[in-house]
Parts: C-alpha cells; sequence; structure tokens
C-alpha cells in the first residue's frame, strides 16, 4: 500500500513538471541519428546541396567516427537561429564558428573551446590617388566659396580706390588695375588679421571703409573661410578611404555586419552605424559598392575570403576589436557534453585538430 501511495505520488508530480525543465535534463538519444545543425561561414562550415565540408564539419566528423555516432547534417540559415533551435529542441547539436559568449551560455551549453579567434574589420585596400586628394578643390562648393570671397576682395578694393586714390596715390595709384589691385590686397592682409603695415588708408573715407570692412571680418568673413575650411574637409573625408587604426574611428562610421552574430555585438559597442546583411557574401559587397566603409566579423572568415578571392582590393584594418572561443552548442544539463570535450581534448593532444584547421584555413582542403 505504501509503494502504490509512493508511486501514484511520483507518478503525479512528474505530470505537473513543466515539459521544458523535463527536457533540460533527459540525455542524448544515442540510439537514433542526432540531429546536427551546421551554421557560420567558412573555412569552417559550408555546404550546398549534398555536401558539408569546413573545420567544424570535420571536426565534428572525427568525433562522431571515435564515438560511433549516428547523426544527420541539418544546414541552418544562421547562428542565431540554430542557437533558438537548440532551445526548443529541433537540433540536438549545432556546430560552426559559434562564439561562447555569457548571453548564449544562459539558454545553452557550450562544449570547451576549439578555437580562439579575433574579430576584425574588413576594409577598402586602395590607395588615395593624388588625383583623389586634389579633386575636391576642384568642387562646386569650394569654387563657389572660394569666388565668393574674391568678389567680396574686389568690391573692397574698388572702395578703397575711390576713396584714397586721390590723396594717398603712392599706396593706392590712380591706374585703374594697380589701385584696385592694391586695394584688394589691403583687404586681404587686414582679412587675415595679418596687417603687414604696407597699405593705410589717410582719408576719412577710407578708414570709415577700413572700420566696418573689419567688423565684416569678424562675421561674416570669417565664417565664409571656415565654411571653405569645412567643405574641404568633408570633401577630402568623402574622397579618400578612412584610415581604422582604433576601435574608437568605428564610432559614427557605417559598418556592415551579419545579424545575430558577434560582430553586431561589437558593432554596436563601439557605436558604428550599422548596416546588416543575412550574411557574410552580402555584407562585404556592400563594402565595394560604397555603401559600407568596413565589414566586422570574425577574422578568420575574413581570411579565407581574402585567399579564396586575392583579386579583392580589400584588407583586414591593423585593429584589435575583442577575442572570441568558438565551441559547440548542445542543450543545457546533457550528459553528452562530457563525451565531446574528451574527444576534442584528444585532437588537440594528438595535434589532429591543428592539422585540421591548418589545412582549411591555408586551402589545401579543395573548397
Amino acid at each position: 500500500m505504501v509503494r502504490f501511495c509512493l508511486f501514484t505520488i511520483s507518478v503525479v508530480i512528474s505530470c505537473l513538471l513543466p515539459t521544458s525543465m523535463v527536457a533540460k535534463t533527459q540525455s542524448f538519444p544515442v540510439q537514433a541519428p542526432l540531429k546536427v545543425g551546421v551554421a557560420g561561414s567558412p573555412p569552417f562550415s559550408k555546404y550546398d546541396e549534398t555536401t558539408f565540408r569546413g573545420i567544424s564539419v570535420e571536426l565534428w566528423q572525427e568525433i562522431a567516427a571515435t564515438a560511433n555516432l549516428q547523426y544527420e547534417f541539418i544546414p541552418q540559415p544562421g547562428v542565431k537561429v540554430g542557437i533558438d533551435r537548440v532551445v526548443t529542441g529541433e537540433l540536438d547539436v549545432l556546430i560552426g564558428p559559434i562564439s561562447i559568449t555569457s548571453e548564449r551560455f544562459q539558454k545553452v551549453a557550450f562544449t570547451q573551446p576549439y578555437f580562439n579567434a579575433k574579430i576584425g574589420l574588413l576594409i577598402s585596400g586602395e590607395s588615395t590617388s593624388v588625383w583623389s586628394r586634389i579633386r575636391p578643390i576642384f568642387q562646386v562648393a569650394v569654387i563657389s566659396s572660394v569666388g565668393g570671397l574674391f568678389v567680396i576682395l574686389f568690391i573692397v578694393g574698388n572702395l578703397m580706390w575711390l576713396a584714397e586714390s586721390r590723396r594717398n596715390e603712392k599706396q593706392f595709384p590712380k591706374q585703374y588695375i594697380r589701385g584696385v589691385g592694391n586695394g584688394m590686397w589691403f583687404a586681404l592682409v587686414t582679412l587675415t588679421t595679418v596687417g603687414y603695415g604696407d597699405k593705410a588708408p589717410v582719408t576719412k573715407a577710407g578708414k570709415v571703409i577700413t572700420s566696418l570692412w573689419m567688423l565684416i571680418t569678424m562675421v561674416a568673413a570669417s565664417s565664409l573661410t571656415a565654411g571653405i575650411a569645412t567643405v574641404m574637409t568633408l570633401l577630402l573625408s568623402e574622397e579618400s578611404y578612412k584610415n581604422f587604426t582604433n576601435p574608437a574611428d568605428i564610432a559614427g562610421q557605417q559598418i556592415a555586419v551579419v545579424t545575430g552574430t558577434t560582430g553586431e555585438q561589437w558593432a554596436k559597442t563601439y557605436q558604428a552605424r550599422l548596416l546588416q546583411s543575412s550574411n557574410l557574401d552580402t555584407a562585404i559587397e556592400q563594402l565595394k559598392s560604397g555603401q559600407a566603409q568596413g565589414v566586422m566579423f570574425d577574422i578568420p572568415a575574413l581570411q579565407y575570403y581574402l585567399y579564396q578571392h586575392p583579386e579583392a582590393s580589400l584588407k583586414i584594418a591593423n585593429l584589435s576589436i575583442a577575442f572570441e572561443d568558438y565551441g559547440f552548442v548542445l542543450p543545457l544539463d546533457n550528459d553528452f557534453i562530457r563525451q565531446l570535450n574528451l574527444a576534442i581534448i584528444e585532437l588537440k593532444q594528438s595535434r589532429r585538430l591543428e592539422e585540421i584547421i591548418e589545412g582549411e584555413i591555408q586551402g589545401k582542403i579543395n573548397p
């Protein structure tokens, strides 16, 4: 009777427990084929309709062969989607270049790291030509600003010549061209506050014009010259390629990122303006087309892209953003993770993992 009561209570409690809690503590279905999701970018994961390749794929194949595991690969549209499917139980394992973060650790379990990567910034590798540097000088905005300043100097030069040419002929000759030229010179040195003293008004009209000109130059003319300098700065920044040497340089820049990746999170951290893409190839195309000034992503994937596309005028910026570890993803509290950790350690100690990584990144494995 007592045993029957205890059995009944245990059955009732198990029925009342949430299904999610039960799912967290179950073991892997080692008899049935494991559903292994594959996400990320080359050289860690790449697949077509029939073939799966890459560092993560080959590493899993080595582990599965050693442990005699049955499995099936299921391609995933992205790391974020794959992690969500592990949480819901649609996948048993997720492999690929998946960074281990505290945010993800709250939802899933990770194996011990099998690769240490850096987050990098892919930028244009084109050098700025001499014409690119001087071309802003010939832009309409600059020419119109300089032209406006010249017109003002011409007007002031004429006024000074009219006021001074009769009584101050030595400094402002009666000949129109020479007289107005000296008047413009006087207006220019007054504008720049240089004041050489080689020209000075002697008439009341000349002094009044000079006084008004000095007041005007304090506001209008100085604003005009500042405007020219601003236009030149903006044009030069548009014509030249951004030189990223410090993570702080990313702030305010248009940076292409792949949605759901840690590259997106780091770009937000450094206050970049995000241009989101569904995959790395699309993000790089946005950089090539000039829509973005850089692509923030894992350096191994960026290096692999450059290796596969030597014709691309791109390079990885010389700056350090962050270091991250890659690991396989499993459901929380799963006993199978210990077997995976042991297998990864053995592959590290035998240097087989190093051979897999070097072979793929250096292009020894055919893409």
